[in-house]
């Protein structure tokens, strides 16, 4: 096995408007690049990895944390960074390149299988996908119409045989944008096999924004007792009994005030806003829920769903579910339909069954787009 697999990352990537350069972003768990190179290693097939990158982006090279790679720095352009890990690696006598952008981090291994085995009988490989769209080409004053089924765009890794592209370096010029294109102008045997439509490019940051679903449990009970006012999700609520607490007591504020910090991995309610402190005694729980969604937003969490249990036996819930979501909704700033609130019973068991607690669990499903390359 005498293959090498290069990644270009040696780009300014000046569409993607980021203060961290586009290699090094975090993306689904690691860095763009990393994707690409951990692709090479599990694929088994590649002898060597080379990187070229930017020499100005080299104090990112410790997100990369790689031994068993070689990186040089790259060129001008795309096809001067490739033109320069092709000499690079001249000297091991390569058999088959791959050359790879590292903005495409979602290729299969198969599509790599698929490479190799186009190399057996052609000098080079690239994976193409078909255009879905009407096409149309303007030339000069007219404008033509392109059989969509006769267009293909073309993706990386393309592979090629190294001593076949290695003498059509020198027919390189500006305008090379894929090194596949070298060998169709010099009419070598070229195989074109299928593309992938997950191994899009990343260009924008709209193309990397992702979103995570998180999942918080909370639970809250109080005691019912004479004197006190009743407060359910915000709203005071006509009742022989209310809650016994430190702050208004109310058990759903303070059940979903946990789910969402529990999603967020954020603490609970009870290290936020301890009871043993005094200027949260009789404080409404609309505030404390404010502060955490204040806080947990300027961290890019959204909620995605509330399921909310509330459990007593009186007040009867169902009289008053509508206007409970209708006040969730507002403080929490999310639509209605992404709130649920289930009215329960113990039967008359226990002390909430003898109407002597309520108690309340909830489960929030917290959405975080990872936009952290801002």
């Amino acid at each position: 096995m005498n293959n090498f697999f290069i990644i270009l990352a040696a780009g300014k990537s000046n569409r993607f408007k980021s203060k961290i350069p586009k290699p090094f972003v975090q993306y689904k768990g690691h860095i763009l690049l990393k994707h690409s190179i951990n692709k090479a290693i599990l694929s088994k097939k590649f002898s060597n990895i080379i990187i070229a990158i930017n020499k100005s982006h080299k104090k990112y090279l410790k997100k990369l944390k790689e031994n068993n790679i070689k990186i040089i720095n790259g060129g001008k352009t795309r096809a001067d960074s490739a033109k320069k890990c092709l000499k690079y690696i001249k000297k091991f006598n390569p058999e088959n390149v791959f050359i790879h952008d590292a903005a495409r981090p979602n290729f299969s291994l198969n599509l790599i299988n698929k490479l190799l085995n186009a190399l057996k009988n052609n000098d080079g490989a690239i994976p193409v996908i078909q255009g879905v769209d009407t096409i149309k080409l303007k030339n000069k004053k007219s404008i033509i119409n392109l059989d969509r089924k006769e267009v293909f765009f073309s993706q990386t890794p393309q592979a090629f045989k190294y001593d076949v592209l290695m003498t059509l370096q020198k027919k390189i010029n500006i305008k090379t944008t894929d090194d596949a294109a070298l060998l169709i102008n010099a009419k070598k045997r070229v195989k074109l096999i299928k593309g992938e439509d997950s191994n899009y490019k990343i260009t924008t940051t709209k193309d990397i924004s992702q979103n995570r679903i998180f999942y918080g449990i909370g639970f809250d009970v109080h005691r019912l007792v004479p004197g006190k006012k009743l407060y359910l999700a915000g709203i005071e609520i006509k009742s022989k009994l209310g809650t016994l607490g430190h702050s208004d007591g109310d058990p759903v504020l303070h059940a979903i005030t946990d789910a969402i910090l529990g999603a967020c991995k954020m603490g609970d309610i009870g290290e936020k806003f301890s009871d043993k402190n005094k200027k949260y005694k009789n404080i409404r729980s609309t505030i404390l829920l404010n502060k955490v969604l204040k806080d947990v937003k300027s961290k890019n969490f959204d909620i995605n769903n509330i399921d909310i249990n509330i459990i007593t036996e009186t007040p009867k819930i169902k009289k008053i579910k509508k206007k409970l979501i209708l006040s969730i909704s507002k403080i929490c700033n999310v639509s209605k339909d992404k709130i649920n609130i289930k009215g329960k019973t113990t039967e008359k068991l226990g002390i909430i069954g003898k109407e002597k607690a309520i108690a309340c669990e909830v489960i929030a499903s917290i959405e975080k787009n990872y936009e952290n390359f801002r």
